[in-house]
C-alpha cells in the first residue's frame, strides 16, 4: 500500500510515517516512480508503535522491543528488552517524582501568594477605614454597636 493509505488507515500523518521509517521503526520499499510502498504488515506496525510511544518509551526503545512484538503491546521476553522497559519504567518514576515535587512546591507558593494577597486586602480595608472614619467605634450618640 502507499503511504496516504496507510497514513489513513492508521490515522497518522505522511509526516509521522516518514519519520518512523528514517528512525528505522517502519521499512518501505520503492516503486520505479519512486513512491513508498509499505507491505500488509505495516499497519500493525504502526499501531504497535503508537502503542508502544503512548506507553512512554522514547524511539530508541521502541526500535530494540519491535522485534520482540506479536501485536499491540504485548512483547515477548527478547534479550536486553525486559532491562529496557524496566529502564524506562525507573526513568517514568524518577520523572514522576520530579513533578510531584515540583507540583508541592508550586501548591506552598499558590498558599504563600493567596495568604499574602489577602493579608494585604485586609491591611488596605483597615487603612481606608481609618481614613474615612468608618468604623465601629462607640461615637457617644448611640450605643455599642456603631454609629447611629
Amino acid at each position: 500500500m502507499l503511504i496516504g493509505e496507510l497514513a489513513r488507515r492508521t490515522g497518522t500523518t505522511t509526516r509521522l510515517l516518514r519519520h518512523y521509517e528514517k528512525t528505522g521503526l517502519l521499512r518501505s520499499h520503492r516503486r520505479a516512480n519512486g513512491y513508498r510502498s509499505y507491505d500488509a504488515d505495516a499497519e500493525e506496525t504502526v499501531r504497535t508503535i503508537r502503542a508502544l510511544l503512548a506507553a512512554g518509551l522514547p524511539t530508541r526503545v521502541i526500535r530494540q522491543v519491535l522485534p520482540c512484538t506479536t501485536g499491540g503491546a504485548t512483547v515477548l521476553p527478547c534479550p536486553g528488552v525486559l532491562e529496557a522497559l524496566r529502564a524506562q519504567l525507573a526513568a517514568l518514576d524518577r520523572r514522576a517524582a520530579e513533578m510531584d515535587a515540583a507540583r508541592a512546591v508550586l501548591r506552598r507558593t499558590i498558599s504563600a501568594t493567596e495568604a499574602e494577597a489577602m493579608g494585604r486586602e485586609a491591611e488596605s480595608v483597615g487603612t481606608e477605614a481609618e481614613a474615612t472614619g468608618t468604623g465601629a467605634e462607640v461615637t457617644g450618640t448611640g450605643d455599642a454597636r456603631g454609629p447611629v
